[in-house]
């Protein structure tokens, strides 16, 4: 198998949706009947060798690539416009129709390979992961699951509609919490004040209904885990999630090390800010404005001018990877400022048959918007280096990977911020507080993963016990030199921010191991830059066709998350703050 990338010529001509071999080239996803016959042709197709079994593959991946794609438009397009519900109900259509009339033949169609006489003559090398995941897949089935997880996307889809509504008036301007949150980065204090509690009073409004949401998801999750088996909805997600390289124990440990190693770090810069900003004591609204008493960092203006210092970034430290975002500008997959009704955060989300994937976010003309595009970029490029791989499934790996992706690319790209930062003195402040994010990844990841442990382990908790344990948690690892006084109301509930909690269950601890991994690429770039980039480069183009610890050898480091690895690379990053 071929696992080299496409070049950066060849990319700027190999832009078309390459030629189907399974389904016609017209087939677009209009209703289930004329998806039924593909699943039943390959459900009921007769396979005499290892070569048809092979083919089989193919054009199952195929129609799962056709799939995939649509529902990401589908996606891509109600996110873009959470008001419209037209473009709710293409999106409802397909997970109320399509999504649960597959899964049985989805199921079937495991089967049929897994009893195949002829999966010991496949290369077991090639396919050893992707066939432990299918087999992981049949484990966990249930047909009584297919409506619950129905009944499932379409309450995390309110999640999305009810936050991507919320704006706050500042200034007699009506404007969304993205850039309101512009507004903490203010050198007037009582700016910051003023934006930080109109935003948490905005949630406020909301917040009950999105507890009893939040509520009603968690019961439908463990009754899901119940039916397959699982004494918990988190030990469910393990295996949904493939965990096969880590277990619970382990993440437990890793939050002890974070505590151990990253928090007292944290303690120790917000003693310096607090000292820095002249203030008897820290509040909430003081943690993101720049104690030089400078003005915030304004990176750009447009989203069309973050795009193109985007590009040049890309472009500076690799020609393929400015082609990639390129690409995607002439293909029109990229939607990136924030404005009233669209769907808050950002992702970049595949496209498995055009194989040129679409970045959506809400810039608003910050750092962590250029921080964001590099990150999205970052995803993006994984998806090219990736796009030439014969399996949907190779295509997917998982989220210790594909951040590792994302969170590299952050890093190995500050060489070159003078383009967004051309002044020394705000590069070096960019490059400072990104480095302070990076670090404070730890403890928050801590945060939200140990809360998602207590909530499956106690379904039946109660709204009171769910604010006290998060409160508790959140003030373990956060903010522990910050005054609350006064903000009472506002903590029980700082958790209803994380779509993740919503929408991507347990999908979170891997930002921080995929942030020691991307440190440790860094750390690599920093020795040879050219060798590390290239092993990074590597290690994505092997998409998931290894397990995790081989990709991170591929990339020239070490899947590990013991507290001596973490304190050996919080280190690094101190020294490396230490020269700015």
């Amino acid at each position: 198998m071929n696992l080299a990338p496409v070049s950066a010529t060849e990319l700027a001509t190999d832009m078309q949706r390459p030629a189907r071999r399974y389904l016609p080239e017209s087939f677009v996803v209009t209703d289930w009947a004329s998806l039924q016959a593909y699943f039943e042709e390959l459900r009921d197709r007769t396979i005499d060798s290892a070569t048809e079994l092979e083919n089989w593959l193919l054009d199952r991946s195929e129609l799962e690539s056709v799939l995939s794609e649509d529902l990401a438009w589908r996606y891509i397009r109600m996110t873009s416009d959470t008001q419209s519900q037209e473009r709710a109900e293409a999106f409802q259509f397909f997970v109320n129709e399509v999504e649960p009339q597959a899964a049985p033949y989805d199921h079937a169609l495991n089967e049929k390979l897994m009893s195949s006489p002829y999966l010991p003559e496949l290369d077991q090398d090639r396919y050893r992961v992707f066939i432990r995941s299918v087999r992981q897949a049949l484990e966990i089935y249930r047909a009584e699951n297919i409506p619950l997880k129905t009944e499932i996307s379409t309450k995390q889809q309110q999640y999305a509609a009810t936050v991507g509504a919320m704006t706050v008036t500042l200034d007699g301007k009506e404007v969304t919490l993205p850039r309101a949150a512009d507004n903490l980065k203010n050198t007037d204090r009582s700016v910051r004040e003023t934006a930080y509690r109109a935003i948490q009073e905005r949630r406020l409004q909301d917040a009950q209904a999105l507890d009893q949401l939040f509520t009603e998801l968690v019961t439908l999750r463990d009754q899901m885990a119940r039916n397959a088996g699982f004494a918990n909805f988190r030990d469910y997600m393990f295996a949904a999630l493939g965990r096969f390289d880590y277990t619970a124990e382990d993440c437990f440990d890793f939050h002890r090390a974070i505590r151990e190693t990253v928090v007292p770090f944290i303690d120790d810069l917000d003693l310096e800010r607090r000292q820095d900003l002249g203030l008897p004591e820290l509040s909430p609204w003081d943690l993101d404005v720049d104690t030089s008493g400078k003005a915030p960092l304004r990176p750009f203006e447009t989203g069309e001018e973050l795009l193109e210092k985007t590009i040049t970034v890309f472009q500076r430290l690799d020609p393929f990877l400015g082609e990639c975002l390129r690409t995607m500008r002439q293909m029109g997959h990229l939607d990136l400022e924030s404005r009233k009704g669209k769907a808050p955060g950002g992702y970049n989300y595949p496209l498995d048959e055009t194989g040129v994937p679409f970045i959506f976010m809400n810039a608003t003309a910050s750092l962590r918007d250029v921080v964001t595009l590099l990150h999205e970029g970052g995803h993006a490029v994984h998806s090219f280096l990736t796009r030439r791989l014969p399996l949907s499934a190779d295509k997917h790996p998982p989220s210790e990977v594909a951040e590792l992706a994302s969170m590299s690319m952050e890093l190995m790209s500050m060489d070159y911020w003078d383009e967004f930062f051309p002044n020394p003195d705000e590069l070096r402040r960019a490059k400072r507080t990104h480095l302070e994010g990076v670090l404070e990844t730890f403890p928050w990841v801590a945060t939200i993963d140990k809360f998602q442990h207590w909530v499956y382990e106690h379904p039946q908790h109660t709204v009171t016990e769910r604010h006290q344990r998060w409160t508790e948690i959140f003030d373990e690892f956060n903010q522990r030199t910050v005054s609350w006084k006064g903000l009472d109301d506002y903590k029980p509930y700082l958790w209803q921010k994380q779509l993740h909690l919503y929408e991507v269950p347990f999908y979170y601890i891997e930002y921080a191991m995929a942030q020691l991994g991307a440190i440790a690429v860094w750390r690599n770039y920093r020795q040879d830059a050219q060798q590390g980039l290239d092993a990074y480069k590597r290690a994505l183009a092997l998409g998931y066709t290894a397990p995790i610890g081989e990709i991170y050898e591929a990339a020239g480091i070490r899947f590990d998350f013991s507290t001596e690895y973490l304190r050996s690379l919080a280190d690094f990053v101190r020294e490396e703050m230490a020269k700015l």
